[in-house]
């Protein structure tokens, strides 16, 4: 069974042709005509991609290395795998879908360009809409430790970015939420808590701040696989870039790495998943039941798209990457508070102990902190309160004395 592809104003599609090098350019449309539904007087074949060019029956005529309808297949020097070019008067009916009619039939005058671009074109994207993301460096510095001393890079840990991103496209970076999840050695699951969410993105509002990106680390094992990111960190990407809304998304990827000395050294690096990886995902071409013996560096697609002149159902992940410059920042806010969702559960004597180890300091500067403006803020009505108490840290002004007193009787508590 020989397989030959057909490229048609409709995009790429397949014809099974039984008998191989005797078939007969008559058969082969006769193939045509009971697999694509195309009538057989209606068609025209050819060799020549300049076919897809023509946009009348007239300028078809021109094509001839296949009008003769005895003439083998073979004789063109088609095998398996060959594209063929169809072109074809009237309406279609594309099985399991609707009556096409296409626009380069009798009107606008269709370039191969706008043919190819019917199809899925992955190529590497050179430029981000992203000039470039800084780190703050406590929060930074927070969940690297985390990762590095306490999980011992074994598991995966994630978060999401929030910051602000200026008008020439610079991500800053100024805390990361962490939240609730499970990490396994090459897989993490957020177990997302929407109520939790809320909160954050309330005192994020209050702060002057948005979502900006996500960031994972690699475990110690991935250091050994010939990938910059694997099929799953590449989904789970796609996944939240496409959910942002955020042109300038950053994905962030914190990994371990073996310096000259035999030593280990803890590495940021910094991405955007290109547009067409986000377009990909959003339509639904990426297969997202990936199996143990999947190749980790390819990107499965539910349909063939193109990379390069060849269409392709697995795609290298590195070109869904557009690399980001990373920088780093000290911003306002501090990172000592113990951090939501982690292993040891933050309590009300967490915030004795923190309150009591910044008495020196004025109120609104003890508060400032991401982590405990999150514990706090499931004690306060989440649409006005959190945000107010929020805007107080940004603006660094007085804290109204019924927060004050809240907060500390909170941690009188314990």
């Amino acid at each position: 069974m020989t397989m030959l592809r057909i490229r048609s104003r409709d995009g790429l599609e397949r014809v099974s042709v039984d008998g191989g090098a005797h078939v007969t350019v008559s058969q082969l449309k006769t193939l045509i005509q009971d697999q694509l539904q195309i009538p057989i007087h209606n068609q025209t074949l050819s060799t020549d991609r300049n076919l897809l060019l023509a946009k009348s029956p007239s300028e078809f005529l021109a094509f001839t290395d296949m009008t003769d309808p005895n003439l083998p297949i073979s004789s063109l020097n088609l095998s398996h795998g060959s594209i063929l070019y169809l072109a074809y008067e009237g309406e279609r009916t594309i099985r399991g879908g609707p009556a096409v009619t296409p626009a380069g039939s009798f009107g606008k005058k269709m370039t191969v360009e706008d043919l190819i671009a019917r199809q899925m074109r992955v190529g590497r994207q050179e430029t981000s809409h992203c000039d470039s993301v800084s780190f703050d460096r406590g929060c930074a510095n927070a969940f690297q430790h985390y990762v590095n001393e306490s999980l011992a890079f074994a598991v995966k840990r994630g978060g999401f970015m929030y910051g602000n991103v200026s008008e020439d496209g610079q991500v800053e970076v100024d805390f990361i939420y962490e939240p609730p999840q499970q990490g396994m050695e090459d897989k993490l699951i957020l177990m997302r808590d929407a109520v939790e969410e809320k909160r954050v993105d309330a005192i994020a509002l209050g702060l002057g701040m948005r979502r900006v990106g996500f960031i994972f680390n690699q475990t110690v094992t991935q250091d050994k696989k010939e990938y910059t990111l694997s099929n799953v960190e590449v989904l789970l990407a796609a996944q939240l870039h496409a959910e942002s809304e955020l042109k300038e998304w950053v994905t962030a990827v914190v990994k371990l790495e073996i310096n000259e000395d035999g030593g280990a050294d803890v590495h940021f690096e910094a991405f955007q998943m290109s547009d067409m990886c986000v377009r990909l995902f959003r339509e639904g071409w990426f297969e997202t039941e990936i199996g143990s013996d999947d190749d980790p560096k390819l990107s499965k697609m539910k349909k063939e798209v193109v990379v390069g002149v060849k269409d392709l159902k697995e795609v290298d992940n590195d070109f869904f990457l557009v690399v980001v410059k990373i920088l780093d920042h000290q911003g306002s806010l501090s990172c000592t508070f113990p951090i939501e969702n982690r292993s040891i559960q933050t309590t009300m004597r967490a915030l004795k102990t923190h309150m009591e180890r910044t008495r020196s300091l004025p109120f609104v500067k003890r508060i400032s902190d991401f982590h405990l403006l999150l514990f706090v803020a499931q004690f306060l009505d989440v649409s006005s309160d959190v945000p107010a108490l929020a805007e107080c840290v940004r603006l660094q002004s007085h804290v109204p004395e019924g927060y004050e007193l809240l907060i500390e009787s909170m941690a009188a508590t314990s």
